[in-house]
């Protein structure tokens, strides 16, 4: 069987997420129904439901930003806390958000692990994004895996800076662990504003002018 063009499956993930952000509201039913979709989009290329809900859920921390919407949206109140009231309205988009970022993310992850991303790059640049975006987006995707090793080195050395005698590791208090995860999240930073440093001074030693 022939593969589908890039171009076409990135238009298709693209109208999906439209599709998904368009949704109303107070809508639920049609939530279960875009999932059962992007599920069986995801069978087809032997992705279970259960992989895709579970990769999904890494964007709902982000999402998290519209928690204000429980106390900005007009509508009934519903539970106070305070000064603040939470109003009917303000939950049902909240849930609406959360939803729709999981949905978004699942659809996302079915173009990422079934469209090598030579294949979407190439796909953006074929339908007119802008060079320098295209550039930005495989830099980015080339360091993540970079940082990524980073940070599990930072997590090695934390480990073993905090065993105990016993050979069991010390967890620690609350506040320690906030203030490690501080300092690697600070360490994690200057590293990788060094190395963007670094790169892009050997970029510029070989004629880059981008």
């Amino acid at each position: 069987m022939k593969p589908l063009d890039p171009r076409f499956k990135l238009i298709a993930a693209l109208i999906l997420i439209l599709v998904v952000l368009l949704i109303p509201d107070r809508a639920f039913p049609a939530y279960p129904l875009m999932w059962a979709a992007i599920a069986s989009v995801g069978a087809v290329n032997h992705l279970s439901a259960w992989t895709l809900a579970r990769r999904g859920a890494i964007a709902l921390p982000f999402a998290l930003v519209a928690i204000t919407l429980l106390f900005t949206t007009a509508g009934s109140p519903v539970f106070t806390i305070g000064a603040w009231s939470i109003s009917d309205a303000g939950v049902i988009r909240f849930i609406g958000v959360m939803l729709k970022t999981w949905l978004a993310a699942q659809i996302s992850i079915v173009l990422t692990l079934t469209t090598p991303f030579t294949d979407v790059l190439w796909a953006l640049e074929s339908l007119g994004v802008p060079a320098p975006l295209v550039q930005i987006t495989a830099v980015l995707y080339r360091y993540l895996f970079t940082l990524r090793d980073e940070a599990a080195r930072l997590r090695s050395a934390r480990a073993a800076r905090s065993a105990s005698i016993d050979g069991r590791r010390s967890g620690g208090t609350l506040s320690w662990r906030a203030q490690v995860a501080g300092s690697m999240i600070g360490s994690l930073f200057l590293r990788s504003t060094e190395r963007s440093e670094r790169v892009y001074a050997a970029m510029a030693a070989r004629g880059f002018e981008g």
